[in-house]
């Protein structure tokens, strides 16, 4: 499938900056826990990205050394590419990060402030402890969307075999993260999965 040819409007990138803006608030578990949100919007609502350039944008970004948050920039990226020019996707970039961090960014520090303070009150400790099964669900939804993003439904069982071996043996051992991914890279280069 190519990418879709767009021509944004101010209106389009505005749309595209509120968006963002709104999933910074439920970005709890960090910008990947709203993941299955974002591929609805960009990719099924909006078609502004293929889900092969949506899957490929979250994957060079998780797989690149730096903060997880770079597959925004990615996303944005690729969002104003389809636009037509470098321009458009230097701005994607831009409207995207600003849209995934302030909001989160300013929050965060407000809270933080007010929980350093009040760190001993049993509402505080609750909402820590009760924050936990919320931030988990959300990723593991991201997971799963990742998982199936390229047609791999349960027929594909090679991959969900690999996918729950991994996720016990980073577990259950020391073993670093990269072994797993270039034993899975291996794996898809010679076709079994």
């Amino acid at each position: 499938m190519s990418a879709p040819q767009l021509l944004f409007a101010w209106h389009d990138w505005l749309s595209l900056f509120t968006h963002f803006l709104m999933l910074s608030m439920m970005s709890l578990g960090g910008a990947i826990s709203t993941t299955s949100e974002m591929q609805r919007y960009l990719v099924e609502r909006q078609g502004w990205l293929t889900p092969a350039q949506f899957g490929d944008s979250v994957a060079l970004a998780q797989s690149s050394p730096g903060p997880n948050v770079l597959f925004v920039a990615l996303l944005g990226w690729n969002v104003g590419l389809n636009n037509g020019s470098v321009t458009a996707a230097l701005s994607g970039v831009v409207i995207a990060m600003v849209g995934i961090m302030l909001p989160s960014t300013v929050f965060t520090y407000q809270v933080a402030q007010w929980a350093q303070r009040n760190r001993t009150l049993r509402a505080v400790r609750a909402f820590k402890q009760g924050m936990a099964p919320l931030v988990i669900a959300m990723l593991l939804s991201t997971a799963w969307l990742l998982g199936s993003s390229g047609g791999a439904d349960l027929d594909h069982w090679p991959l969900w075999l690999l996918s729950a071996a991994s996720c016990l043996i980073i577990w259950r051992t020391r073993l670093h993260l990269l072994w797993m991914l270039a034993a899975g890279a291996l794996l898809g280069a010679i076709g079994l999965v």
